[in-house]
């Protein structure tokens, strides 16, 4: 009797094994930051655009919203020719999150440097001005891609760190 349910059973356990997350996910997410913080670094549009979806998603820290690759890398290319040109970006993930095996949370705080400020974007005594930056990645076909990237200023005033 047992060998009649083996089969299934093994079955079962196969594709939830398909479906589990594997151990160089949180690897290659933080790889994604890391590109994003490099590139950003380099002014580099293409690069910066690397890791994201087709049907992203995008708010910056204006609140404007734009869909679609095309559009994320083009708002890039604009601001890194002009109000974000030779900034400095730099950005520590404060959560990541798997909330099923092929899609995670990602927050990060970030801070950039030798910027102009957007309107209304407030900046600390140093000149750096401060976001909380959510990602939202998937897994598609063995590579990781944001889908979703959702950036706020911080105003004056509120604290950096985490609260819990």
């Amino acid at each position: 009797m047992t060998a009649r349910f083996s089969t299934p059973l093994l079955l079962v356990i196969a594709a939830a094994q398909l479906g589990a997350q594997q151990p160089g996910d949180e690897a290659a997410i933080r790889r994604i930051i890391e590109n994003e913080t490099t590139t950003w670094n380099n002014g580099d549009a293409v690069g910066y655009s690397r890791d994201f979806a087709r049907a992203v998603t995008f708010t910056n820290i204006r609140g404007q919203y734009f869909e679609g690759y095309d559009a994320f890398l083009k708002q890039h290319q604009v601001i890194f020719a002009g109000i974000f040109k030779n900034s400095t970006l730099k950005q520590e993930i404060v959560s990541l999150k798997f909330i099923r095996p092929d899609v995670a949370v990602v927050q990060t705080l970030t801070s950039v440097t030798s910027a102009q400020s957007p309107p209304g974007v407030a900046r600390d005594a140093s000149g750096a001005f401060h976001t909380r930056l959510l990602q939202i990645v998937t897994k598609y076909r063995g590579l990781w891609k944001v889908v979703t990237y959702h950036n706020t200023d911080l105003k004056a005033g509120t604290p950096l760190q985490t609260v819990k």
